[in-house]
């Protein structure tokens, strides 16, 4: 389409995106979208300081223990939005014999805390992790079967610590019910007395498979976990 032009030409300006009619309009929406809620992204600067938490594991792998560190980023400080995530982990210990897998760990998971999204599926990855020489009982009488789902655990204490997974509780009617089997229990078999320090379940409890704790009775001809509830009659 040809058009004549009637005026003489006195002055010209290219018009850019950001001067065109339109923005006028974008003004208001650009402005709330940089007050918009700032979340976890691997674009997010580390602050100078940042908080966290020291967990230690000792096993009977290693004469020493592992020391845990956990530091966590507050994103949206002091609004309704204030959120904590995790931002990074260090693992020290005196046994230098996992040095390179450790170093190689603690790089990956922070990579993974800072790439933001869901970081909690961490935990169930290292949990399922095997040591084909075996695993070992910690205090308690919960099996751990590596070093490695044993920081896996740390990360999940760590986790559920500041909100990002939550710990399933047992309501009123299922822990009376969950006391008076353990009480009847340890009345049969005489071994109210038999409990340890290392373990509080009755002496000669069964390994459970879903919280791999030796805490499975049988009552009722029902096999039961005192320490997570998970029944096969259920």
């Amino acid at each position: 389409m040809t058009i004549k032009l009637e005026k003489k030409i006195v002055g010209y300006e290219v018009v850019t995106p950001e001067k065109s009619p339109a923005s006028a309009n974008d003004e208001k929406p650009m402005e709330e979208l940089e007050r918009a809620i700032e979340q976890m992204h691997e674009n997010v600067s580390r602050p100078e300081e940042l908080h966290g938490s020291t967990y230690k594991v000792k096993t009977p792998l290693s004469d020493h223990a592992l020391y845990i560190t956990i530091n966590d980023i507050v994103l949206n400080a002091g609004t309704d939005h204030e959120q904590r995530r995790p931002f990074e982990i260090f693992i020290n210990s005196k046994n230098m014999d996992q040095f390179q897998w450790v170093v190689a760990l603690t790089r990956v998971v922070s990579a993974v805390f800072r790439k933001g999204g869901d970081c909690t599926f961490l935990v169930e990855e290292l949990k399922a992790v095997f040591d084909p020489q075996g695993g070992y009982f910690k205090k308690g009488g919960k099996f751990m079967p590596s070093l490695v789902a044993e920081i896996g655990e740390a990360i999940e204490d760590h986790l559920k610590k500041i909100g990002l997974i939550e710990s399933p509780e047992f309501s009123e009617h299922q822990k009376t019910i969950l006391d008076e089997k353990r009480a009847e229990f340890e009345a049969k078999t005489a071994s109210a007395t038999a409990t340890t320090a290392d373990s509080p379940f009755p002496d000669g409890a069964q390994l459970c498979g879903k919280c791999n704790t030796k805490a499975v009775i049988l009552m009722d001809g029902c096999m039961t976990c005192l320490n997570c509830g998970d029944s096969k009659c259920s």
